[in-house]
């Protein structure tokens, strides 16, 4: 450890993303699949993010963002970071229509870790409110 000479004070640098030195023995893994991009956060228990990937950020360009080869890679990703922070239980959340739902399922089966929960927060459309009336002259 290097230390400056001017205050005495260690010049070593922590971490960009500190939280990856926590212990959590169990996280939220969200998966957010639309239909240009897959994005999955890791989260603690109470929505504070560990660490997130998406197709863009793992080197996937166009329309191969949205792939399940993208979301699988994307998730991959995700389990090592999850890993990382000693986490061995998951619950697992999933929202919008997109490519990617299946290989994240798949790609966290195979995975080892234990799923405790699955949830589907997709919103769908219910025919939203009534038209308004026509105007009458």
């Amino acid at each position: 450890m290097a230390v400056n000479i001017k205050k005495n004070k260690p010049t070593a640098k922590l971490a960009k993303n500190s939280k990856l030195r926590n212990k959590y023995p169990i996280v939220r893994i969200c998966l957010r699949a639309n239909a240009n991009n897959s994005l999955v956060t890791l989260t603690d228990l109470q929505g504070e993010v560990i660490a997130w990937s998406s197709g863009g950020k793992s080197g996937f360009k166009g329309s191969k963002k949205a792939t399940p080869f993208a979301s699988q890679k994307v998730t991959e990703e995700i389990i090592e970071r999850a890993r990382s922070v000693d986490a061995n239980s998951v619950h697992l959340v999933i929202q919008g229509h997109g490519m990617g739902r299946e290989s994240f399922l798949r790609a966290i089966q195979a995975s080892n870790l234990q799923v405790e929960s699955i949830k589907d927060r997709t919103e769908f459309p219910h025919g939203g409110a009534k038209k308004a009336n026509r105007r009458r002259i």
